[in-house]
């Protein structure tokens, strides 16, 4: 054979293991059996027949310069695809960037890499030097990802996070139809709403409007995670139905994921709000707790409603004016939920955002101002759910026993971590 002819064999088992490394990764992305340790066995199996096809490859071409940073890239690829970490991995992509620092996807297998090792900083210097070869929609997603880890028990959280936002919206720019990126900035949006104290909607609405764009592009729809970060926001939007709908179809996808725990505690939630509002019914009970709300003096800039008189969504001017009759706890530190009966002997529920469970009594009188409502109407599993809501965002937006909220009862420096956001 021809050296020629050996080179054009050489480079087509070059190829074939390029797209043998492509497909490992797909697998990985695609794959959710019942059992975990199946896809592990999947992995090590295609990841086996992979590295075989690169070893067939000539010793004296893999020492090629044209070559090797690319032979040397395609095993330690190979070799990260589990989740944990592997030096032989990191061993063989350090040396891809050495031969050739043009090489930007040995850049970012090598970043995601040292990230497993828990070496942050270098990993992030990893990608920034990647991408100082010039723009790469998958260099900023990963960037976005990593800035949001690194937020994580940061002083300058927020900041952090803003960062990563910055990239996620830079890797959409690149490519404005790329269901990967636009999904990165829903999570970024929707780390950036936990980390400012779970308590500003704007940035849950920026999350869902980015979720709806990823879930136009078809290779995202076999991402459980999409679903299941998505059904998180419509849960904080109160949007149930949405959310137990998303975390159903996330568990449908990858059973391992926790969406079928997260559906039971929604449920669960809802269920115990529809029991508590079911057992407030003796009128004389309630005209008993409400007879002092008449006496209360209301701003002149606010007209005296009731929760039956709001429209769905802000009614700005009116103030509601009612009674805390329970304070209802569940699984989940936010938001707070209450039991509130209104002037008009009324009851519904009181969502309360970004702020401590100690700033609101039973027995409390609360005026809400401007309210946020919100009328919840929908059945599950042939359980049907039907109450009135009030959100409460800001502290300014209630006052209680006619007094402002003092700002030591906010929370706004909470991180909660979401699933691969």
């Amino acid at each position: 054979m021809s050296i020629s002819s050996t080179n054009d064999s050489a480079e087509s088992i070059m190829d074939q293991a390029a797209k043998a490394a492509d497909e490992l990764y797909l697998l990985r992305d695609t794959y959710f059996p019942l059992d975990p340790n199946h896809k592990i066995a999947a992995l090590q199996s295609q990841s086996h027949l992979a590295l075989n096809l690169l070893d067939s490859i000539p010793s004296d071409h893999r020492r090629l310069p044209a070559t090797r940073a690319t032979h040397e890239y395609l095993k330690g690829k190979i070799m990260d695809v589990f989740p944990d970490y592997k030096k032989e991995a990191e061993d063989h992509l350090s040396k891809a960037v050495k031969l050739n620092p043009s090489l930007v996807d040995a850049w970012l297998c090598l970043g995601n890499c040292i990230w497993k090792k828990g070496d942050l900083p270098s990993a992030k210097n990893c990608l920034t030097l990647a991408l100082s070869k010039g723009s790469n929609k998958k260099i900023l997603c990963q960037l976005s990802m990593l800035e949001r880890r690194m937020a994580q028990g940061a002083d300058n959280q927020e900041e952090i996070v803003q960062e990563s936002i910055k990239h996620a919206k830079e890797a959409i720019a690149l490519d404005v139809k790329d269901g990967n990126s636009w999904y990165n900035l829903g999570n970024a949006c929707l780390t950036c709403f936990f980390v400012t104290g779970a308590w500003d909607h704007s940035k849950l609405l920026q999350s869902l409007k980015a979720y709806q764009n990823a879930e136009k592009d078809e290779g995202m729809k076999s991402n459980p995670d999409l679903y299941f970060n998505c059904a998180t926001v419509n849960k904080y939007l109160e949007n149930y139905e949405r959310a137990l709908s998303g975390f159903e179809a996330a568990a449908s996808k990858d059973p391992g994921l926790n969406a079928t725990e997260e559906a039971d505690k929604l449920i669960s939630l809802l269920d115990k709000l529809d029991s508590f509002l079911r057992g407030q019914t003796k009128a004389k009970r309630l005209a008993s707790l409400t007879s002092s709300l008449a006496a209360i003096n209301l701003n002149s800039s606010y007209r005296r409603g009731t929760i039956d008189r709001l429209s769905e969504g802000l009614n700005r001017t009116i103030a509601i004016l009612g009674k805390v009759m329970f304070f209802i706890k569940h699984e989940s530190t936010t938001p707070l939920y209450f039991l509130v009966c209104d002037s008009d002997q009324v009851c519904f529920i009181l969502t309360v955002y970004g702020m401590r469970n100690d700033a609101i009594k039973e027995g409390d009188q609360v005026t809400l101002l401007a309210p946020c409502y919100h009328f919840v109407n929908f059945s599950w599993k042939e359980k049907y759910y039907q109450f009135k809501s009030i959100r409460v965002d800001f502290l300014d937006q209630m006052l209680v026993n006619g007094n402002a909220i003092s700002p030591q009862y906010a929370i706004r420096n909470a991180i909660v971590a979401q699933n691969k956001a």
